[in-house]
């Protein structure tokens, strides 16, 4: 009788081990993919690292402090720049998380796309993701695009791109891909060009200056509060999308840190 059982026993333990074993094979194989991933990226793998590990600082920065505010904003890390996008409902905890984003170490530069206003709802997040999604993918279909190099980030139909760029043709395709797709309303770059550093900051005269955040914190001295010109193409159902011209756009504040 009990040899019997044993027999069953002994057939429950090896698919046990076997399922352990192609769990195992799958983080392998899952862990091998993203190192392969991070290291064709244009930091390489220790720029990788390093981006993570601002995004998890900044992230665990905004739950303590606030929870919503961790859950209604996104946050995209290239290079030390740090892109945040979002809705709150109001102004202060617009310009809290941008404090917040400014402490982990290795920050370079905090682009604020922060909008104060009230939720958009389901529908609408559904609609940012799924244009986020058909960009991603027909971007990556490009063989003329290093897709991997390029985040994207959508809200209220406006596409936010950043990232690295081999060259100006290549971004411009990006840029124009972003621009035929239905629901996009605008498509805003902070994308730079391979060799090229971040512009630099320098307000432009169609801005109303005094929509700007308060002066930072006496912890953030030395960071220049400044509203950066973007490359932005409102999109027109009504007209088409060739030939238009290139204008700022307005958007709020634009952070950078001195290198």
């Amino acid at each position: 009788m009990k040899k019997s059982l044993s027999v069953p026993l002994c057939v429950v333990c090896l698919g046990l081990s076997a399922v352990s074993l192609s769990s195992c094979a799958g983080a392998l194989l899952g862990a091998g993919a993203t190192a392969g991933v991070a290291a064709a990226s244009e930091g390489g793998i220790s720029g990788a690292a390093t981006d993570a590990s601002i995004q998890i600082q900044i992230n665990d920065l905004w739950f303590r402090h606030d929870v919503s505010m961790f859950r209604k904003l996104d946050l995209t890390v290239t290079g030390g720049r740090v892109l945040i996008t979002g809705i709150v409902q109001n102004p202060e905890h617009r310009v809290e998380a941008v404090r917040l984003a400014w402490q982990p170490k290795g920050v370079k530069q905090v682009i604020n796309e922060i909008r104060v206003a009230q939720s958009e709802g389901i529908s609408g997040f559904a609609k940012d993701a799924w244009i986020t999604t058909r960009l991603r993918t027909e971007i990556t279909l490009n063989r003329d695009i290093f897709s991997i190099n390029y985040t994207i980030d959508t809200v209220q139909g406006t596409v936010y791109l950043m990232g690295v760029a081999q060259n100006q043709l290549e971004l411009n395709r990006v840029v124009e891909t972003a621009r035929k797709i239905s629901g996009v309303k605008q498509v805003v770059s902070y994308v730079k060009i391979r060799g090229e550093g971040v512009p630099d900051a320098s307000p432009s005269p169609e801005w109303d200056t005094s929509a700007m955040p308060p002066p930072p914190a006496d912890n953030m001295q030395g960071q220049q509060w400044d509203q950066q010109p973007v490359y932005s193409q409102p999109v027109d159902s009504q007209t088409s999308t060739s030939g238009a011209g290139v204008k700022p756009v307005d958007s709020e504040s634009l952070i950078n840190e001195p290198y």
